[in-house]
């Protein structure tokens, strides 16, 4: 599940989501949005709307060598949606979160064993430890 619910975070991030995905795309942000503000109760009414509006139909698929395993949807908006509301069902809510790094707002899964994660990448965290850093140098001077 956690390889559709990246892809959720991938069309979060896509600032030129192709026009058929951009409303989903703002969904899901809104997704993340409430995540990050703690909200619970408001993922899920979220993610119920969307799993309603983007159903999914899973099917049994063997290809590429692999044995027969489950396929969510060929619709990449079901498959989104299905990837994170699995991963707030079985990790929860807290595991959506946006980057605290203040010039990027970008989404992320956390799948740190200690839900410790704050940054989208390891470039926003050094970025932010650099800023930390120098603003206590200012401080101490």
């Amino acid at each position: 599940m956690t390889s559709y619910a990246e892809w959720a975070v991938r069309l979060v991030n896509d600032p030129a989501a192709p026009p058929a995905l951009r409303r989903l795309r703002d969904e899901l942000a809104e997704v993340f949005a409430a995540a990050s503000a703690g909200d619970e109760d408001a993922v899920a009414a979220l993610l119920n709307a969307l799993l309603a509006r983007y159903p999914v139909h899973p099917r049994l698929s063997a290809h590429d060598g692999q044995r027969w395993h489950l396929h969510l949807a060929e619709d990449e908006a079901a498959s989104a949606v299905m990837g994170l509301a699995a991963v707030v069902a079985e990790l929860g809510a807290d595991r959506l979160g946006r980057c605290q790094e203040p010039r990027c707002s970008r989404a992320f899964l956390d799948t740190s064993s200690n839900r410790s994660r704050r940054y989208c990448s390891a470039r926003c965290a050094s970025r932010a430890n650099v800023a930390a850093y120098r603003a206590r140098r200012r401080g101490g001077q």
